[in-house]
């Protein structure tokens, strides 16, 4: 009798341990989709504040946005550090460490209120810059907050957090779930795929809930009709992984630090130098008519259903301002301004292609330039087809972005993401550690 006394205690232990976990990974869901949808709209309101006052005074831009970006780096160096940029390094990086303590010094709670308010000022004062990424940081410290308690459950809580806020910031839960095997873990990972996939779960029916069930860039009906027409897959392949590439160059080298004494002068003078990045930001919004300060969701969104033309310059443009915001350390993604880019380089190769529908040649300039930058195809084209319902074009979007990646691994060798990840890690710590195996959580576990 007492035996098995004893063997029901082990197995209710059990039992509760695992509950327990699942409560962690839901509830932490629920949160991560509540936070996402409120960036979301705070993000909107920003963008909507700043075009206001671009509209009463064109050139102001020459003075707030430098003014801004010196403000924003200077209170992300001084009190929330670790908080510049995408945030998806940052996360990548919290799940190779080991420590609870290192991990904190990149996802914590404190770094997530920063990353928000900071991210929400950048918007405000023009910055070239997306929400998704901090989103994605965000995830990771909730995640990672819940999880202080236990140092076992923290690496598969900031994998579930990351994916989560990628779910919730595009309402494309599939999306979610391939960001985070291929480009949080780059593997698949069996322990904790249920858990990852119930976190996803939660942060989509809470952003639904709150912003309601959509699309984020509407469905299009673009198709590539004939054989010739395929023809654009190479092109905009190409393109668009070679200048994804030169973006990802531009980040890695910035992030790693310019050596000599230019270098010496970036670090020594943060602030003075995002004041400096924050002024070209204003002169690019300036030559582009103001087109390239925000995320670029607009843009992107008029140039795939056709009710504006873009200029040949957005692109370019759009890029060098979206570097600018990013090498500068002003907190902000990179993730919906380089969809934008990729939407203007669609615009400009259907110059060239005159009887290929443009809503095609945008989603393939999208998939091929975002794959150049993050060097993560699947992701790319599921994220794409996700948001836009275009699973007609889903073999030239998988081509495009097969071609896009080897292009891109031609001017740089590592994706964006893992290759800025590095600079938060100490020496021969790898980015990606590969899964443990499971270990039984008591002796009676065996028998559960």
């Amino acid at each position: 009798m007492s035996l098995t006394t004893s063997r029901r205690a082990r197995l209710l232990y059990v039992f509760s341990r695992r509950w327990q976990r699942r409560l962690f990974f839901v509830a932490g869901g629920l949160a991560v989709g509540g936070v996402a949808a409120l960036l979301a709209v705070l993000a909107d309101r920003a963008q909507l504040e700043f075009h206001r006052f671009l509209a009463l005074a064109p050139w102001g831009p020459l003075f707030l946005t430098p003014l801004g970006f010196a403000i924003a780096v200077f209170l992300a160096t001084r009190y929330f550090p670790n908080s510049g940029g995408s945030g998806i390094p940052q996360a990548i990086a919290a799940r190779a460490l080991t420590g609870t303590e290192e991990r904190g010094k990149l996802v914590s709670l404190r770094i997530a209120v920063g990353k928000i308010l900071l991210t929400l000022m950048g918007l405000l004062v023009g910055a070239s810059t997306g929400r998704e990424g901090p989103t994605v940081q965000v995830g990771a410290s909730v995640m990672f907050a819940l999880g202080r308690v236990s140092r076992r459950y923290q690496p598969g809580l900031i994998l579930a957090g990351s994916a989560a806020g990628v779910a919730a910031a595009f309402n494309t839960p599939l999306a979610g779930i391939v960001f985070g095997i291929e480009e949080m873990s780059r593997s698949f990972e069996t322990r904790t795929s249920g858990l990852v996939l119930g976190t996803i779960i939660a942060a989509g029916i809470t952003s639904i809930a709150l912003l309601g069930n959509y699309t984020y860039f509407g469905s299009t009906v673009d198709i590539l009709l004939g054989w010739e027409n395929w023809l654009v897959v190479p092109v905009c392949g190409v393109m668009g992984g070679l200048a994804g590439g030169i973006f990802s160059r531009i980040l890695v080298v910035f992030g790693a630090g310019l050596p000599g004494r230019v270098g010496d002068l970036i670090k020594r003078y943060k602030v003075a130098f995002a004041a400096v990045c924050g002024f070209a930001v204003a002169l690019c919004g300036l030559l582009s008519g103001g087109a390239i300060y925000g995320t670029g969701y607009e843009q992107a969104n008029a140039a795939l259903h056709g009710t504006e033309q873009l200029s040949l310059l957005y692109a370019p443009l759009k890029l060098l301002a979206t570097a600018l915001s990013s090498i500068c350390g002003l907190p902000g993604g990179i993730f919906s301004p380089s969809l934008s880019v990729g939407a203007g380089l669609g615009a400009d190769i259907a110059h060239f292609f005159p009887d290929t529908p443009a809503g095609a040649l945008v989603l393939l300039g999208m998939v091929g330039y975002f794959t150049g930058v993050v060097q993560a195809p699947i992701t790319a084209f599921v994220i794409v087809s996700e948001m836009t319902g275009s699973h007609e074009l889903l073999v030239p979007l998988m081509l495009t972005a097969l071609i896009a990646q080897g292009a891109s691994r031609l001017v740089c060798k590592e994706g964006v993401y893992h290759a800025l990840a590095k600079n938060f890690l100490p020496p021969k710590v790898p980015v990606v550690k590969e899964p443990a195996a499971k270990e039984p959580e008591t002796s009676a576990s065996t028998h559960a």
